[in-house]
């Protein structure tokens, strides 16, 4: 049976090679479940005493809820359901490690070896195993449901912060840390109750990690969710001996570290800085900033003789396009613009929006030819032999204060050189700042200039006028 679990890990890591790039992720996506649908069948078949009845209950349940979500949640709207799959995926490892546990016991109590299956398993490494599942797997639960809600906005996107904040969290890891190590010390006291200081804490170490965090890090706290869910699946696996479990939790985890650290890279912070730093709340003074800003507002009507007269087009999009379900005008736009024989491209940075790959599945979406598709460091040499740049609600990956103003909390922040391009056109409905709190410089720079307004209707509104001229 193990080969099959080996062909189960084969199958996912060429679904995850797969998931690299946008045109063969669906097949990757599709490759992935053949994997783990062969794992499921393979721990059905080697279980004992399982209730089928019951499994075939939860999986209609489950068909239903996921087939419900996948039609009704909106593309905006992602970022907080991956938050939220996150937040099961942890907790589902916590509860399964949690029951083998309740099943064990006393034998962990009296210092007896643990029968795992067929294998006698000392109960210092299943203690210390259980204890590390349930710590991850529930402050991973708490901590997606607080990204979650400062992504929907039931939380505040701004870092909550308080007095000895850090202090406690620091309290309750070395708490947690002894927790675990009585855990895996035969004893007659009460494990029990060790057990339900481990569950109490990591739920609050959950809560209090993600809520200084702010929004301008969230797809870096989502992509380490991510992780932490993967690493807590790989441990349950190790409670359970399942190979299976800790294939597939072990390149969750891994491919969740690699993202987090290409995240991290894209926003030009370390980890810890993104964990411990507080960043991404208002900057106090925003307001005052945009009375120094000189804007420049124009109508769809002017805006498109700028493009009429334009050769090489740039789109950045972000945020506000997604809100604005604009995908799909935006690409009606571009096969206009090329039609008259004009380049366009599209700049995608790493960070935009509100989870990794973001504006990518957007426009994939809306049939946008991969090839147009150009990263940070691809498209950035672009901007200075482009006649219009058309930024589509991206905030702070186009603020030019990341290359200079140290005071700023995107400071070295790589961003897209919008600014080096002829003419700057600025689509935003408000002058409201991006997830960092700050305004952006740019909106006052002498080539750039503002059409307000909902990202589709006005991307429409300027293809008619285009159509007109």
């Amino acid at each position: 049976m193990n080969l099959f679990y080996v062909l189960a890990g084969v199958l996912f890591i060429l679904g995850l090679k797969k998931l690299s790039h946008p045109k063969s992720a669906r097949n990757g996506n599709l490759i992935a479940f053949v994997g783990m649908l062969i794992a499921i069948i393979v721990t059905m078949v080697i279980g004992k005493k399982l209730s089928f009845e019951m499994i075939a209950i939860g999986m209609i349940i489950g068909t239903i809820i996921g087939a419900f979500f996948a039609v009704k949640v909106k593309m905006t709207a992602m970022p907080q359901m991956v938050a939220i799959f996150n937040g099961f995926g942890g907790g589902a490892s916590a509860l399964v490690a949690a029951a083998d546990f309740l099943k064990n016991a006393q034998h962990m109590m009296n210092g007896d070896m643990i029968i795992v299956g067929s294998l006698e398993i000392s109960p210092i490494f299943y203690g210390a195993i259980v204890a590390f599942s349930i710590f991850v797997g529930t402050l991973t639960f708490t901590g997606s449901f607080v990204a979650f809600g400062k992504l929907q906005g039931f939380i505040s996107g701004r870092p909550i912060v308080f007095t000895g904040q850090k202090f406690l969290n620091a309290a309750m890891a070395l708490a947690m840390i002894i927790s675990i190590v009585m855990m895996a010390l035969p004893s007659s006291q009460d494990i029990n109750l060790l057990f339900i200081v481990i569950v109490v804490i990591s739920a609050i170490m959950g809560i209090t990690l993600t809520v200084p965090i702010g929004g301008a890090d969230m797809p870096v706290v989502i992509s380490l969710l991510n992780s932490y869910s993967g690493i807590a699946a790989a441990a349950t696996g190790f409670v359970l001996l399942n190979q299976g479990l800790i294939i597939s939790g072990a390149l969750v985890g891994a491919s969740g570290l690699i993202l987090t650290n290409i995240m991290c890279k894209g926003m030009n912070r370390s980890l810890s800085n993104v964990i411990f730093g507080a960043v991404g709340g208002e900057v106090e003074g925003a307001a005052a900033a945009i009375q120094k800003l000189n804007i420049k507002s124009y109508s769809t009507e002017e805006a498109a003789m700028i493009f009429d007269a334009a050769d090489k087009i740039i789109i950045v999009p972000g945020y506000g396009l997604a809100v604005a379900q604009a995908q799909h005008a935006a690409r009606e736009l571009a096969d206009f613009l090329e039609s008259k024989g004009k380049k366009v491209l599209y700049a995608i940075h790493p960070v935009a929006g509100r989870m990794p790959g973001h504006m990518n599945v957007l426009l994939a979406e809306a049939n946008v030819s991969y090839e147009l598709l150009k990263d940070l460091d691809e498209i950035n040499p672009e901007f200075e032999d482009c006649d219009v740049a058309l930024v589509l609600g991206a905030n702070d990956v186009v603020n030019p204060a990341a290359r200079h103003d140290k005071s700023s909390p995107i400071y070295g922040m790589p961003i897209l050189n919008v600014d080096k391009a002829r003419t700057v056109i600025i689509n935003k409905r408000t002058m409201n700042p991006g997830f960092a709190g700050i305004q952006n410089e740019l909106f006052g720079y002498d080539n750039s200039i503002m059409v307000f307004g909902d990202a589709k209707v006005m991307l429409t509104q300027l293809l008619a006028d285009l159509k007109d001229l």
